[in-house]
C-alpha cells in the first residue's frame, strides 16, 4: 500500500525556553522564548516545512506545555494521531542559553517526564506503516520502556517494506552519564551505550550522526574506524555530520579517507547557535533522500538547513520553509550572518507564520476620539465607552456564530475588557498601536514600542493608521516613514502579524495611482505588513494598479481588506463590488457604519444593552452579507 505519509519521527518532545539575553550566563537570564524541542519534534516540524508528509509519535503531558506543543504541531501540518497524552506525568523542558560561539548552556527537566514514559502501547500498527520512512533516536534508546517502542516500530516499518532512520542523537547526561549542569555536553566515551546501540544498526536504512555520534555507535575514536564498524554490521547510508565543513555520506564501501565520501556545498555563515542544527540538518537531509535526489543535493539540503539553524537563536522556529532554502540555494546571501538577510527573513516569517483567515469580515471598533467625543455630547462619563466595546463583542460573535473568517479590531485604552471576552471566539484580532489622528504618525503610550507589543497575545495583529499622502512635503514623508519602519522592525523582531492602514483621500486627490504610489514607496523602503487596510477606489484602474503593485512587491501578503470611513451602507456595497473584482482584497474592517447609531442611543440612555447588541448584529451582519454576495458574484466572474 502506498504511504500516506513520508515520514514518522519517534521520542523526544519538549517546550525550550530560551534566554533572550545573548551573550550572558544562564544564570542571569531575564527573559525567555518558547518553541517546541526535542531532536524527534524539531525533525517532525522541519520535515514538514520542507514539503514533506511528517508525523510525530511522543507523549505530553496533560497541561498548557503539552497543549502548546499538539496546537504547534498541527499548526505545522504535522500528523499528531501518534501524539498521547500522559495524565500522570508533565511534559520535558529545557532551559537553554547561548553564552558565546562556543559556550551554548542548557538544563534538561526530564525527570520522570511523559515522553520518557513513551511505551509499546503508544505504538499504533497502522500509523507506523503508513509512513514512507521512520526515525528513532538514540536518546529514546536509553530507557527499557522507550527502547521497546522503538524497537516494535522498527519491526513494523521493516515488516511493511519501510525505511529506517537512526539518528544517534547522543546526550551523555540523558544516558545517565552525567550531571544536571551539563547538558551542552556532546561526548562522553562509553562501552555500554555503544553495545546498547550496536543492535539497532542492521535493522537501518539511514544512520546520521556528528563524528563524536558516529564514534559512539562504532566504538572507536577514530571516526574512519567508527564508520567502518558500523559498516560491518549495517548496510545503511551513513552521514557523518562535520560542522562548518558540511558533512560526508557514505552509500556503500567505506573509503580510504573521510574526504572521498559523496559531499554536497558547504555555506559558511556566522554561527549564533548550534543548538537544533543537527535536527535542521536531517530535516533537509530527508527532504532530498525521501523524495529519491541525488546524494549531493541531499548534502546541499542539510547543509543549508543547518547553515539557518546555526545562524538563528531558537531551534525548530529557525528551521527554514521549502521556498526560503531554494531562495537561498539559488541566490545566496551576502550576510554571513543570515538573520540579517531582509529577503530570507521575510520568506522565513511569511511561509512559518500561523495560518490565517482566506477571507476577513472585521467589525472595527479601535475608534477612541470619535467615542470620546459621543460620550461627551450625551453627558456619559468616558469610562462607559469600554462597556460599550464589550457590547460590540457580543454582536460580532451573534453575527460569526462561531464560524471563520470574523474578526475584530479593539484598541486597548478602551477595549480592555472588550478583548479579553474577544479572545473566548476565534475571532482575527487587530489591536492599534497609533496616536489617535497623529499627522506625523505618532504612537501610544510613548516609551519603547517592541517593550509595550511583547506583552500583547501572540495571535493579536498590530494595527498602525497612517494618514500618508504622495504630495505630502517630504520632511512629513520621511518622519512617517522613520515610524513605520520602526513598527515593522518591531514586529518582525517579536512576531506579531502586522496590518497597515493607509488614508491618502483626506490629505489630497486620490486619483487612480495614489494608493499604488503609497504601496511602491513602502515596498522600496522593505515595509512588508502581512495586511493593508485602504480606502474604496471608485477607478477600477486603482484596484487593478494596487493589486499589481503587490504581487510584484509582495506575493506572500495576506491581501487587502477595505475600511468603510463611516460611508452608509448602500455606498459601502457599491465599494464591495468594485474591490471584490480584486483578489488581492479578502474583506473589511468597518466600524462606525455599524456601532454609530447605537452607541449614541446607548450612551445617552435611549436604549439598552440588548438594544444595542441587536441593532449593531443587524447592521454587521447586512455588510457580512453584502461582501459574500459580492464576492461570490466575482469569483464566478
Amino acid at each position: 500500500m502506498k504511504p500516506l505519509l513520508d515520514v514518522i519521527a519517534i521520542g523526544r518532545a519538549s517546550v525550550d525556553l530560551y534566554g533572550q539575553q545573548v551573550g550572558g550566563r544562564l544564570e542571569d537570564m531575564a527573559s525567555f522564548s518558547k518553541a517546541v524541542g526535542g531532536c524527534p519534534a524539531n525533525i517532525a516540524i522541519g520535515t514538514a516545512r520542507l514539503g514533506l508528509k511528517s508525523g510525530l509519535v511522543t507523549r505530553v503531558g496533560d497541561e498548557a506545555m503539552g497543549r502548546f506543543i499538539r496546537e504547534q504541531m498541527e499548526r505545522e501540518g504535522v500528523s499528531t494521531r501518534g501524539i498521547a497524552t500522559d495524565r500522570e506525568r508533565l511534559t520535558a523542558l529545557v532551559i537553554l542559553g547561548v553564552r558565546d560561539a562556543e559556550s551554548f548552556p542548557l538544563i534538561f527537566y526530564r525527570d520522570n517526564c511523559a515522553d520518557m514514559a513513551l511505551s509499546e502501547e503508544d505504538i499504533d500498527e497502522d500509523f507506523i506503516a503508513s509512513a514512507a520512512a521512520i526515525v528513532v533516536t538514540g536518546t529514546h534508546f536509553s530507557r527499557e520502556n522507550t527502547a521497546a517502542a522503538q524497537r516494535k516500530a522498527i519491526r513494523i516499518a521493516k515488516a511493511n517494506g519501510r525505511k529506517v532512520v537512526f539518528d544517534v542523537d547522543y546526550r551523555p547526561n540523558l544516558w545517565g552519564l552525567l550531571g544536571h549542569g551539563a547538558g551542552e555536553s556532546r561526548y562522553v566515551r562509553s562501552e555500554a551505550v555503544t553495545e546498547h546501540l550496536r543492535p539497532i544498526l542492521p535493522d537501518c536504512d539511514l544512520i546520521v550522526g556528528t563524528e563524536e555520534e558516529l564514534h559512539i555507535a562504532g566504538g572507536s575514536e577514530d571516526t574512519l574506524e567508527a564508520i567502518r564498524s558500523i559498516r560491518a554490521v549495517s548496510a545503511a547510508t551513513i552521514v557523518c555530520k562535520r560542522g562548518p565543513m558540511g558533512c560526508v555520506v557514505f552509500p556503500g564501501a567505506i573509503p580510504a579517507s573521510l574526504d572521498e565520501g559523496v559531499k554536497g556545498p558547504g555555506f559558511p555563515v556566522e554561527v549564533y547557535n548550534v543548538l537544533g542544527a543537527g535536527d535542521a540538518f536531517l530535516s533537509g537531509f530527508l527532504r532530498g533522500w525521501l523524495k529519491a535526489e541525488p546524494l549531493e543535493t541531499c548534502c546541499a539540503y542539510a547543509n543549508a538547513s543547518g547553515a539557518f539553524a546555526v545562524s538563528r537563536l531558537l531551534c525548530s522556529p529557525e528551521i527554514p520553509s521549502f521556498p526560503e532554502l531554494q531562495h537561498f540555494l539559488k541566490n545566496g546571501s551576502r550576510h554571513r550572518a543570515l538573520r540579517l538577510d531582509e529577503s530570507l527573513n521575510h520568506i522565513h516569517w511569511a511561509t512559518t507564520r500561523r495560518p490565517g483567515p482566506g477571507t476577513l469580515m472585521a467589525f472595527a471598533i479601535d475608534h477612541r476620539m470619535q467615542l470620546e467625543a459621543m460620550a461627551k455630547e450625551a453627558g456619559a462619563p468616558v469610562e462607559r465607552i469600554g462597556a460599550f466595546k464589550v457590547l460590540a463583542v457580543q454582536a460580532a460573535a451573534r453575527v460569526a456564530d462561531g464560524r471563520p473568517g470574523f474578526g475584530m479590531l479593539l484598541d486597548g485604552t478602551y477595549g480592555r475588557e472588550a478583548l479579553f471576552r474577544a479572545a473566548d471566539h476565534p475571532f482575527w484580532i487587530g489591536r492599534p498601536v497609533e496616536r489617535p489622528g497623529s499627522r506625523p504618525l505618532d504612537f501610544e503610550n510613548g516609551g519603547s514600542l517592541g517593550a509595550q507589543l511583547v506583552e500583547w497575545p501572540v495571535g493579536h495583529t498590530i494595527k498602525c493608521l497612517c494618514f500618508y499622502h504622495p504630495d505630502d512635503p517630504p520632511e512629513l514623508k520621511a518622519r512617517q516613514e522613520r515610524e513605520l519602519l520602526r513598527l515593522h522592525d518591531a514586529a518582525r523582531r517579536i512576531g506579531r502579524e502586522l496590518l497597515v492602514e493607509i488614508i491618502a483621500g483626506k490629505n489630497g486627490p486620490l486619483r487612480a495611482s495614489t494608493i499604488p504610489t503609497v504601496l511602491q514607496r513602502l515596498y522600496d523602503l522593505n515595509i512588508r505588513p502581512d495586511w493593508w487596510k485602504l480606502e474604496p477606489q471608485t477607478d477600477a484602474a486603482a484596484w487593478q494598479a494596487i493589486g499589481e503593485t503587490v504581487s510584484r512587491n509582495d506575493p506572500y501578503c495576506r491581501g487587502i481588506v477595505l475600511l468603510g470611513l463611516e460611508a452608509p451602507e448602500d455606498e459601502l456595497e457599491a465599494a464591495f463590488a468594485a474591490a471584490a473584482k480584486e483578489p488581492w482584497v479578502k474583506g473589511f474592517a468597518v466600524g462606525r457604519t455599524i456601532f454609530n447609531d447605537a452607541a449614541r442611543r446607548w450612551l445617552a440612555g435611549e436604549i439598552g444593552d440588548a438594544e444595542a447588541v441587536a441593532d449593531m448584529a443587524a447592521r454587521f451582519q447586512r455588510l457580512a452579507d453584502a461582501w459574500q454576495r459580492v464576492s461570490a458574484r466575482a469569483k464566478a466572474a
